[in-house]
């Protein structure tokens, strides 16, 4: 009886055992699916975020928090004090202007057609279009701003037609002003007003027969057999619409990129021609943060493009994504190919072909002066991000004649000191060691000038009531050394003997040196 039991209940165990065997096999092979579709998944969107949003994984996925969303606002209000956001009407009106401007394009281009003597039904299909680029194409355009635009005209359409007969057809435009033409440009352009709107044209021939209402700019054979001069007004339109492409999301880059556009204006480093950055090289900066943090607000944004390039190993290239190749065999940027590309210090490559530097003008001193300023800013964001500051501080503008001493002047004193002191009648020459502001008066307009006294003790005439004491040549000889030394800032010298301070019984004449160091001819 007791073996029977003890065989029944063995029976049971091995039964239960077969069946947790059986469970656990399946529990097991579940989390292994689990894992794989888990780990595709990660695997698919990481590939999906790369291939769609540049060449560099996210630094951070994290949600936006309350937080976050607090500052974006104010951001926001700290933003409208300063024109950043034109108004619905004004954006209204731009739309009519340039349906009005593709109107005339396309008038023009049939009209040229029929002076050419194309079949007519070549010329019913021949079209024309305009393309907007620059802050208007990216959508961050300030109130009053100008419109980059590009006339896209088929094969029959010469680049001597646009700035022949189409300019004469606006000139005869009731609503167009101030036109005139730039052939010898960089990228060459015709520039007007139009209704009120300013706007830069620039010019590219396709070598195509027909330009349609959905010509893309996208598809690198569009430069197929162009010119230079054109394919540089296309990749205007190219390379805005491929930064829209690479960003996450378009409305936290907008707001991002306008505050970072305006703060670069207003701290004195937004120029493309003198050295600093232009509006697309702001705008691939700002994109590249974007990349590396899809999912951040605006606010977050500016402080992390702060940390980002202030501490870029410049001159490694930022690129938005892996340069293509192709078989039209046109110059790109690549320092391993091209000697001179190795010697840019600040290299930001578009991100579309023919892929190019738009920072080679950025000399070693004005990337010190952009780095500077960058680790500033990032400064000023983190106050602003842990409540100790508001947006305001960031947009205050750069005080550039308090950066720089008008040492140079200064140093340059004691000469006229040594002059005075070698002067027969002179027995002392005391220069005051403090500046002050010059007076208005003396400096035709300009705010920049400092003023410095010298008193001068004159030696006592004997057997004479008084002298005759001729300085000019003393100072003449201190200001033609100063001219060629100081050419680009040393403006002119204003040298008065006033009788006013004599000390008692000697004959004490306080001289002002007054010093134009104004630059602003040059700024």
């Amino acid at each position: 009886m007791l073996g029977k039991r003890a065989k029944t209940i063995l029976e049971t165990c091995e039964l239960k055992k077969g069946v947790f065997q059986d469970i656990f096999f399946l529990l097991l092979l579940s989390l292994q699916y689990i894992f794989i579709f888990f780990h595709q998944r990660t695997s698919r969107l990481q590939n999906q975020l790369q291939r769609s949003h540049g060449i560099t994984s996210p630094i951070s996925l994290t949600p936006p928090k309350d937080l976050d969303c607090i500052q974006t606002q104010k951001l926001v209000e700290a933003l409208k004090p300063f024109g950043v956001f034109e108004d619905q009407q004004e954006s209204n009106h731009r739309l009519v202007v340039l349906d009005k401007l593709s109107k005339l394009v396309k008038e023009w281009i049939v009209e040229l057609g029929e002076s050419k003597n194309l079949p007519p039904s070549t010329i019913a299909s021949v079209g024309g279009k305009i393309f907007t680029f620059g802050s208007y194409r990216l959508g961050v355009h300030t109130k009053g701003a100008d419109i980059d635009a590009v006339c896209v005209a088929p094969k029959h359409v010469e680049r001597s037609d646009f700035f022949q007969s189409f300019f004469d057809k606006l000139k005869h435009q009731k609503q167009i002003k101030n036109l005139r033409a730039v052939e010898d440009a960089y990228v060459p352009v015709v520039k007007f007003e139009f209704d009120g709107v300013e706007i830069d044209l620039v010019f590219a021939r396709v070598s195509m027969p027909t330009v349609s209402s959905n010509f893309d700019l996208g598809d690198d054979s569009c430069l197929r057999s162009l010119d230079i001069r054109c394919i540089r007004s296309l990749n205007g339109c190219r390379v805005t619409d491929e930064i829209l492409r690479l960003v996450p999301n378009k409305e936290n880059f907008r707001l991002a990129l306008r505050a970072i556009k305006l703060w670069a204006k207003r701290r004195g480093i937004y120029s493309n021609v003198l050295g600093f950055l232009g509006g697309v090289s702001w705008a691939m900066l700002v994109a590249k943060t974007c990349q590396l943090f899809p999912n951040a607000l605006a606010s977050v944004l500016i402080n992390k493009f702060f940390l980002i390039f202030s501490k870029w190993d410049w001159p490694n290239p930022v690129f938005l994504k892996q340069p293509g190749e192709s078989d039209l065999n046109l110059p790109v940027w690549d320092p391993r190919v091209n000697p001179s590309d190795r010697y840019h210090v600040m290299p930001i490559i578009t991100p579309v072909y023919p892929h190019q530097n738009s920072t080679y003008n950025v000399s070693l001193s004005t990337r010190a002066v952009m780095v500077e300023e960058l680790k500033h800013g990032l400064t000023v964001t983190n106050e602003i991000l842990q409540g100790k500051s508001d947006w305001s501080k960031l947009f205050e503008p750069l005080n550039f004649f308090q950066m720089y001493k008008v040492g140079l002047v200064e140093s340059k004193i004691r000469v006229l000191v040594a002059n005075l002191e070698r002067n027969e009648f002179i027995s002392i020459a005391h220069v005051k060691p403090q500046s002050f502001p010059g007076k208005q008066e003396l400096h035709k307009g300009s705010k920049y000038v400092s003023m410095w006294f010298l008193g001068l003790v004159f030696k006592k005439a004997e057997n004479a009531e008084s002298i005759n004491v001729d300085l000019t040549h003393d100072i003449q000889s201190f200001t033609d050394t100063g001219k060629p030394i100081f050419c680009s800032s040393l403006v002119e010298f204003h040298v008065f003997i006033l009788v006013e301070g004599a000390l008692q019984s000697d004959l004490c004449f306080p001289l002002v040196l007054t010093i134009d160091s104004s630059i602003e001819n040059d700024v």
